[in-house]
């Protein structure tokens, strides 16, 4: 019988997504293209949400007027190393996924479901959007970029900035580019497996 682990990705591969990325605070000047953003954006929207319900949403503000809007709804210590990033991905939850089931999910008529509950709705929206901003970042990692998720920001400033009129709210902001690696703070603890794990 075969290795369970027979098609691991290669330790540089695992390294790469996990072991060796950061969070970073500061950037480097390479710039991001557009097709880099299609490429990850392909990838990201890959991974699976809650009957392919697909909420998120990305906004990627690319130049400096479009981090401009920004820069006022976020907090004092995001500001500065926001505005050096070559790209800030805001990641929304649109509320009204459900518009798009019929294409998403043609084999049953879930929309009513969703339509008629606004708690099912906002929970599904919420945990499915953030499902896919992680499958974006690690998806950005995957094509050689770095990552700076953050959630200090204005969520109403951000909303009304970037989403108004519309159904979407703002999940998190991630830069994304090449990172700084004089600015990176040392790594942090991680719980060891028995701390946050149960087998039974």
């Amino acid at each position: 019988m075969p290795s369970l682990d027979v098609n691991a990705l290669a330790q540089p591969a695992l390294d790469q997504l996990f072991l060796s990325a950061r969070s970073h605070n500061g950037w480097l000047p390479d710039p991001v293209s557009d097709d880099t953003l299609m490429r990850l954006a392909d990838l990201a929207k890959m991974g699976p949400t809650a009957m392919n319900s697909s909420p998120a949403r990305f906004v990627f503000l690319r130049t400096m007027d479009a981090k401009k809007r920004l820069e006022p709804h976020l907090a004092e210590g995001n500001r500065a190393k926001t505005m050096q990033a070559p790209v800030v991905a805001i990641i929304g939850a649109d509320r009204r996924f459900y518009d798009h089931m019929p294409k998403l999910f043609p084999h049953r008529d879930v929309k009513a479901t969703f339509e008629s509950n606004e708690k099912l709705t906002e929970a599904t929206a919420v945990r499915n959007a953030t499902l896919q901003g992680a499958y974006l970042m690690l998806a950005a990692r995957a094509l050689g970029l770095d990552c700076g998720p953050m959630s200090g920001f204005d969520a109403a400033g951000v909303d009304g900035e970037f989403f108004k009129g519309t159904a979407t709210r703002v999940d998190f902001i991630c830069a994304l580019g090449k990172g700084d690696p004089a600015k990176i703070f040392p790594r942090l603890p991680r719980f060891e497996f028995k701390e946050f794990c149960t087998l039974l």
